[in-house]
């Protein structure tokens, strides 16, 4: 009954989400491409067996990448089925795996588009990153007896309460899950009271990412075009942050101080800019030019460099922390050896940023002012900025390994050794 119910509140809303369509696509005007798939109706595909793995945008896409290469590998005769919901993660897509897989959008959670999508695919197994839960889906691939495994998964206690709600639909749909890898234990229990099972501790997918060698070397070529210049990065900064970011950096009252801000979104790039014009600060957009002496801000409004921007810079702070929005990962970051400093709200990757904080290589800010304070302190103190690289980088080491276990997880829960 309560399936049948949000089925039904889904058609009925359905006009509203295609209202949402056009409202993205303002800005986004990708948002409208390929929208017959949203609702399951995709082109032809090679007569090869399929393995679907779902990352909803461009973070999930890019933390998939060593389990889709691992399955490619394991599985040479099998096409990849990259699901996502967005432009920008199936731009990520495209830039990350090229024509190695075939991308299509995840349809809508109605039943009719479901089963129009497992009809065209019939995936032999499916893979989730992270928590996607749509219970329309996981009944289709039940019905279907097409197993799926969650993967990289977490879930915040505030997601938990929120889900815990809808206990009655919920409940079924994790069920349904043939396995489950949760990337710690706390993850895993409040999976588990929410009705997954066979949840097993693996450890979290994005310490498998390699940072491109190539955005390294590039971020270290614009700083030497700085000519000993520091630089602050402000990394996936939220709506709401840039304003206090900026407040902080002026708090420094140092003029030799390049700030690089990198909105998480790109559909903000233009709207960070017309704030930063607004308040009279001199910037330029990467896209546009590098910066030079008289460049204040540097606004990376580009997407796929952001190792480029932490071999830059001489430590980060990683947004969606100052707000209560939960944070922003930082793993990519330690990858890089950047040093970071994060806001009070971490909530979403809470294990991650506790355990980078314990070994030193991160540090934890109150506030705007405490952030100004650790800012102009670790400008200050080259030999704190370089234990903190040299604690990132053993962080970040010490923490690999997800992946094969995920692939082990996959291979036993499917009965498919694969080669």
């Amino acid at each position: 009954m309560a399936r049948f119910i949000y089925t039904l509140v889904f058609y009925l809303a359905t006009p509203l989400v295609l209202l949402r369509l056009l409202w993205r696509a303002r800005k986004q005007p990708a948002y409208l491409h390929h929208l017959g798939e949203r609702f399951g109706f995709y082109s032809a595909l090679e007569n090869r067996p399929i393995i679907w793995v779902h990352a909803v945008s461009v973070g999930e896409t890019r933390a998939a990448q060593p389990l889709i290469r691992a399955l490619q590998d394991q599985w040479p005769g099998h096409t990849i089925l990259l699901t996502g919901m967005t432009p920008t993660g199936r731009a990520a897509g495209l830039e990350v795996y090229g024509d190695s897989v075939v991308q299509a959008y995840l349809p809508y959670d109605l039943p009719a588009a479901v089963d129009r999508f497992f009809a065209h695919f019939s995936p032999d197994f499916g893979v989730l990153m992270e928590t996607e839960i749509w219970p329309n889906l996981l009944t289709g691939a039940q019905r279907r007896k097409v197993p799926v495994i969650l993967v990289n998964a977490r879930l915040s206690a505030r997601s938990a309460r929120g889900y815990g709600r809808l206990a009655a639909l919920i409940r079924p749909a994790f069920a349904s899950l043939a396995a489950v890898a949760a990337q710690t234990p706390d993850d895993g229990l409040r999976l588990e009271v929410l009705g997954a099972q066979g949840v097993e501790i693996i450890g979290n997918l994005k310490f498998d990412v390699t940072p491109p060698a190539e955005k390294i070397a590039l971020g270290k070529a614009w700083r030497a075009k700085l000519a000993g210049r520091p630089v602050w990065l402000a990394a996936s900064s939220r709506e709401g942050e840039e304003p206090l970011i900026l407040d902080a950096w002026r708090a420094l009252a140092r003029t030799d101080v390049l700030l690089v801000l990198v909105p998480r979104h790109p559909q903000r790039f233009a709207d960070v800019g017309e704030l930063l014009r607004a308040e009279g600060i001199s910037f330029v957009r990467r896209s546009e030019q590098l910066p030079d002496a008289s460049t204040q801000v540097w606004l990376g409004d580009s997407m796929g460099e952001m190792a480029a921007y932490y071999g830059l810079a001489d430590f980060a702070f990683v947004g969606g922390s100052l707000l209560p929005l939960g944070g922003q990962n930082l793993i990519e970051a330690a990858a890089c050896e950047c040093p970071v400093l994060v806001g009070p709200h971490t909530f979403n990757f809470a294990r991650a940023t506790a355990d980078a904080i314990g070994v030193g290589a991160a540090r934890r800010v109150a506030d705007v002012q405490a952030l100004a304070q650790e800012a102009g302190n670790l400008l200050a103190n080259p030999d704190e900025l370089a234990a903190m690289r040299q604690a990132a980088s053993k962080f970040a080491a010490e923490h690999r390994g997800a992946t094969a276990k995920t692939l082990g997880l996959i291979q036993r829960v499917t009965g498919q050794a694969g080669r």
